[in-house]
């Protein structure tokens, strides 16, 4: 930088070249600001959201499950959030690093200066009453270097850690990604297996309906019959157009998890069939969670950045040592200038600062033990995680098992109820029973099927091997 300055006011000269030689050292000596950024919020909200990137495309577009993990993967809002938080861990980590590291400085200056002696009441015959103008030019380098923190070393480990954890909160977040993105793909999957279902009911109503209305028109069916399959019609157009506005919504919901754009016309092409996840032992599985689980990892970190906390603070007692020096030329000009230098060293030792040191290290204390017992509370949870995921996965099997039995009986007991009614042995609130008990069926088929994948998907988050391994579980096709 080149300062150039114009001063018509008095100013002692004789002792400013010497002083202007000095002025490097003090200007190179602030201390490096630590600037604790405000970490984006990442919450189970967040990864229903993302950023859209992409333009839609004409027509219909296919969306397979590996193809919605993967934009998810790329466009997520929990994820990339997750990022930004690593990126600002890095940038505290650097900051911490800077106190350690020698700080170096270079500066240029060019001073123009004029005194008026009479501002000082004085008036020398003789003697002019304005000296100058005259000036000098400063290039000088300055260097100051922390040789023994012990505490800013603490701190550098402590950020370091953050740092780590960041990181391994980024893998954690994939898991997250990947369970709420095939959550979203296998709701879609049942969304519109229920429409398939009420649109088949409708059908199945439809054709009750003219059945009835014929038989009432050639006077074999009282009016009743007919007015008992026109509801049970129109009940079922209502569950139709539920089940479609669902199916919608909830398709919306998977786009904005993935970073489609709204407009985007899309289908989904795999399905997720039964497939029956056996010989599951529950404490294996928990100790492979134990190994796998990134925010399990990433909560180890916070504890060791907690522990480098305390031995910061801690460390706030002990001595410092730091050396400041400056080396540089002056004179009125470059080519009749002289080297000056400046070079001190100094030790440092609190000696009343009780109050604050003890709130430092009790502050630091209390956030270790937090650190360590939301661990703690961690290790139970994922083991709650692992064995709730397993017990859903074995519920759910049986009641796929069941309710496909029972769709089978209920389709069997409408076939029944209706060739009863055709032969006009019987009138046609059997046939709205079992019309009933069929779409109750099939509800409950869906339904089940739907937990069971989940439930699978969410073992697998469980495990820690979401990300790689969800097609084991989920499967497809």
């Amino acid at each position: 930088m080149i300062l150039f300055s114009l001063s018509l006011s008095p100013v002692a000269s004789l002792g400013q070249s010497s002083a202007a030689g000095g002025s490097g050292s003090s200007g190179g000596g602030s201390n490096a600001v630590s600037v604790q950024a405000t970490p984006a919020q990442v919450n189970s909200g967040t990864y229903q959201g993302s950023i859209v990137k992409q333009a839609p495309v004409p027509g219909v577009l296919p969306l397979s499950l590996d193809q919605a993990i993967r934009m998810g993967l790329q466009y997520n809002l929990g994820l990339v959030l997750s990022g930004v938080n690593a990126g600002s861990a890095g940038a505290q980590r650097l900051q911490q690093l800077q106190a350690l590291l020698p700080t170096v400085n270079a500066s240029a200056k060019e001073s123009v200066q004029q005194i008026n002696l009479k501002t000082y009441g004085l008036s020398i015959p003789g003697f002019p009453s304005i000296i100058g103008p005259y000036g000098y030019t400063d290039i000088r380098g300055s260097l100051q270097w922390s040789l023994l923190n012990l505490s800013s070393l603490q701190n550098y480990l402590a950020a370091k850690h953050n740092f780590e954890g960041s990181k391994l909160s980024i893998e954690d977040a994939k898991d997250m990604v990947v369970l709420t993105v095939g959550n979203a793909y296998l709701l879609c999957i049942a969304d519109a297996s229920r429409v398939q279902s009420a649109q088949a009911q409708v059908n199945t109503s439809k054709v009750s309906l003219d059945q009835a209305v014929a038989n009432h028109q050639a006077g074999t069916a009282p009016l009743l019959d007919e007015l008992r399959a026109r509801v049970d019609y129109q009940t079922q157009q209502q569950t139709l157009i539920t089940a479609q506005n669902q199916y919608e919504k909830d398709k919306i919901a998977l786009a904005r998890a993935i970073g489609l754009p709204l407009e985007q016309s899309y289908e989904l092409t795999d399905q997720a069939p039964f497939q029956a996840l056996d010989n599951l032992d529950a404490n294996a599985a928990v100790q492979q969670g134990l190994a796998h689980r990134r925010d399990l990892q990433a909560l180890q970190q916070q504890v060791e950045r907690a522990k480098a906390s305390r031995s910061a603070a801690t460390a706030e007692r002990y001595p410092t040592v730091s050396f400041s020096g400056d080396y540089g030329v002056i004179g009125p000009t470059l080519g009749h200038s002289n080297g000056t230098f400046d070079a001190v060293g100094t030790a440092s030792v609190p000696l009343f600062e009780e109050a604050k040191l003890r709130g430092d290290a009790r502050d630091a204390q209390a956030q270790l033990e937090q650190k360590q017992a939301q661990l703690n509370d961690l290790q139970g949870q994922i083991s709650a995680d692992v064995r709730y995921s397993i017990l859903d996965i074995q519920a759910a099997a049986k009641q796929v098992v069941v309710s496909r039995s029972n769709v089978a009986l209920a389709t069997e007991a409408l076939s029944e109820a209706q060739q009863r009614y055709a032969a006009g042995v019987a009138d046609n609130l059997a046939v709205s029973q079992a019309q009933a008990s069929m779409a109750q069926a099939d509800d409950q088929y869906v339904s089940s099927l739907y937990q069971h994948n989940v439930a699978k998907l969410s073992l697998a988050r469980a495990l820690g091997i979401a990300q790689t391994n969800y097609k084991d579980y989920v499967g497809g096709k």
